[in-house]
C-alpha cells in the first residue's frame, strides 16, 4: 500500500469559487481578501480583526515590525521550529535569542524565557508546536512583567484552544499559515489576527509596498491617488487565493474532528507498542496539524527510510534552528546549547495525518510503524 505524506482537502466547490473571481475583472487584493479577513476573523470572536497576507512568514515578520522590533533588539523564541520563525526575527534586524522546549510536549520552555530576557528583549515568539498551545496565561504573566510584546506563530494552530484561549486573545497578535499542508491552504498565504486596531492597520499598510491605499480602492470608483508613508513589502494576498481559502472555511471543524480521531488511534497504538510521542496536556483542544513520533535518535534515518521503502510517507519536524549553519555561522551556535530540541531533532518522525486517511490506511500506517520500531 502507498500511503501519502500529506493530500490536500481542495474540493469540486473550492474549484468553482476560484473559477467565479478569475471570471471578474479583479484578481488581485480586492474584495475577495476583504471578504476572507471578515470571516476569518469572525471564527475567533467579534472584536479580532485579520489582515490576509502571501505567508506566515510574511504575518511574523509584519508583527514583529508592528510591535516595533528593530535592528539591536531582542527576540526570544522556540529553536524547534521550522527556520521561517527565527526568519522573521532576523528580516528586522533583530536576534533571534532561543530558549529550549519542554522534553514532553517540544513546545517552548515558559521556565526558560524569563531567564532570557535582557534589556535589549523587545519581544516573545512562541510557536504552537504540531497545533499544541503553550500555556498562554503564563507567558502574558512574564510577558507583562516585563513589558514585552508577545506575537505568536499559530502556523499550526488553527484549530487550537488552551483553557478556552485562543490563538491572539491575550498577544498582540496571531500569525496562521496556508501552505498545502496546512487546515485549509491557497499553496501559500498567511494571516495576522489582533484585537488591537493599530497592529492590524500597521500590517496593513507594510503589506503592499507602505501604500496608504489599495490598487481596488484607488481603481474601484473615481480614481484616488496615494501616498507612501512607509517603507513596506509585496506581502500581499490576491482574490484567486482568498476565494479559495473562503470556501474551505466552512469545514474547518468536520475536518479537525477526523484528524483528532486518527491521532488518537496513533494513541492508542503507540502507546500500547511503547512507542514514544508528544504528551498533550491537560484543558488543551490540539489542533492535530501533524503527529509525531519519537525513536532511537541512532535509528531514526533507518526506520524513517524503511518506513518509506514500505510506502509510509513521512516527514521530519523538525531539526533545531540552531544548528543549521547560518545560525550556527552567524551566532556561534553549537551542539548541546538545547538539548531537549536537540533529542527531539534528532529522534522525531512525522506520520500521516489528514482527513482522507481511510481506517485502512491509518491502521497500514500503525502497523508498519510497530514493525519497523
Amino acid at each position: 500500500m502507498k500511503v501519502e505524506f500529506f493530500k490536500h482537502n481542495v474540493d469540486k466547490s473550492d474549484i468553482k469559487s476560484v473559477e467565479k473571481v478569475l471570471g471578474s475583472l479583479f484578481l488581485s487584493t480586492g474584495q475577495e481578501v476583504s471578504a476572507f479577513e471578515e470571516e476569518f476573523a469572525e471564527k475567533f470572536g467579534s472584536n479580532f480583526q485579520a489582515r490576509a497576507v502571501a505567508s506566515c512568514t510574511a504575518a511574523l515578520h509584519l508583527a514583529l515590525l508592528a510591535a516595533g522590533v528593530k535592528k539591536g533588539d531582542e527576540v526570544i523564541t522556540t529553536p524547534l521550529s521550522y527556520v521561517a520563525t527565527a526568519h522573521a526575527i532576523e528580516y528586522t534586524g533583530a536576534k533571534p535569542v532561543f530558549g529550549d522546549v519542554d522534553p514532553e510536549t517540544g513546545n517552548l520552555d515558559l521556565s526558560r524565557v524569563e531567564k532570557a530576557i535582557t534589556k535589549r528583549t523587545r519581544a516573545i515568539l512562541p510557536v504552537h508546536l504540531y497545533g499544541q498551545m503553550i500555556d498562554m496565561k503564563k507567558l502574558m504573566q512574564i510577558a507583562r512583567r516585563h513589558k514585552i510584546a508577545v506575537i505568536e506563530d499559530a502556523a499550526h494552530a488553527l484549530e487550537a484552544e488552551r483553557n478556552d484561549i485562543k490563538p491572539g486573545e491575550l498577544s498582540l497578535g496571531a500569525c496562521f499559515s496556508f501552505y498545502p499542508t496546512k487546515s485549509i491552504t491557497a499553496g501559500e498565504g498567511g494571516m495576522f489576527i489582533s484585537k488591537r486596531s493599530k497592529a492590524a492597520d500597521d500590517v496593513a499598510l507594510l503589506r503592499h509596498h507602505g501604500s496608504s491605499k489599495s490598487a481596488a480602492s484607488r481603481y474601484g470608483k473615481t480614481y484616488q491617488h496615494y501616498d507612501i508613508p512607509a517603507l513596506g513589502w509585496k506581502y500581499n494576498m490576491t482574490n484567486i487565493q482568498a476565494a479559495l481559502l473562503r470556501s474551505q472555511l466552512s469545514r474547518v471543524e468536520k475536518q479537525w474532528k477526523r484528524r483528532d480521531e486518527i491521532a488518537h488511534q496513533y494513541a492508542d497504538a503507540f502507546t500500547k507498542a511503547g512507542i514514544a510521542f508528544p504528551k498533550t496536556e491537560a484543558g488543551v483542544k490540539h489542533a492535530r496539524h501533524l503527529f509525531t513520533i519519537w525513536v532511537n535518535p541512532k535509528q531514526r534515518d533507518s526506520i524513517l527510510h524503511g518506513l518509506q521503502k514500505q510506502g509510509v510517507g513521512v516527514g521530519v519536524h523538525y531539526r533545531p534552528i540552531h544548528l543549521m549553519s547560518y545560525y550556527r555561522k552567524k551566532y556561534g551556535y553549537k551542539p548541546g546549547d538545547f538539548p531537549n530540541a536537540e533529542r527531539i531533532g534528532a529522534s522525531t518522525i512525522s506520520l500521516p495525518l489528514y482527513p482522507k486517511l481511510t481506517n485502512r490506511e491509518v491502521r497500514y500506517v500503525i502497523d508498519r510503524v510497530r514493525a519497523i520500531v
